[in-house]
């Protein structure tokens, strides 16, 4: 009786391993903050982080006139409507991999946001396999 009752305890355990995995997922995604505004550390860009299909995206709606004129010698016409952030898929618990754009350069290289706080999000860039990396500490606008 007693050999029983641990089986189907154990049985219900493992039925109910993937329902539990759920919420976890569920909070993965919802660390993004989905329609908030983030600046760069010289306020020179604003960046609004919003769902793209599936995944997130971050796309410039603000940027100074020293950065449309650098972004525009390094062959990118207009910088507000860029998507920097790209294709950004969740990657553990407040943060989410996919791409960064470099519009200076107009290159794309793999890349992070982190939010580890409500008013800070960490964009990380890197190349050569993730040996060379660039990161900026980006502050929430609104």
């Amino acid at each position: 009786m007693l050999k029983s009752f641990v089986s189907n305890l154990l049985a219900l355990a493992i039925a109910a391993l993937p329902l539990a995995a759920v919420p976890a997922a569920a909070n993965d995604r919802a660390a993004a903050p989905i329609a908030s505004e983030w600046r760069n550390p010289s306020n020179s860009v604003h960046v609004r982080i919003d769902k793209c299909g599936e995944a997130i995206c971050g796309t410039v709606t603000w940027a100074s006139a020293k950065a449309i004129a650098d972004a525009r010698r390094g062959g990118t016409e207009n910088l507000v409507g860029t998507r920097l952030f790209r294709d950004l898929a969740p990657a553990g618990k407040g943060k989410w991999k996919g791409k960064v754009f470099v519009p200076d350069i107009r290159q794309t290289f793999s890349g992070t946001l982190s939010f580890a706080a409500e008013d800070k999000m960490v964009g990380k860039g890197c190349v050569l396999f993730g040996v060379i990396c660039k990161s900026q500490t980006w502050s929430r606008v609104r």
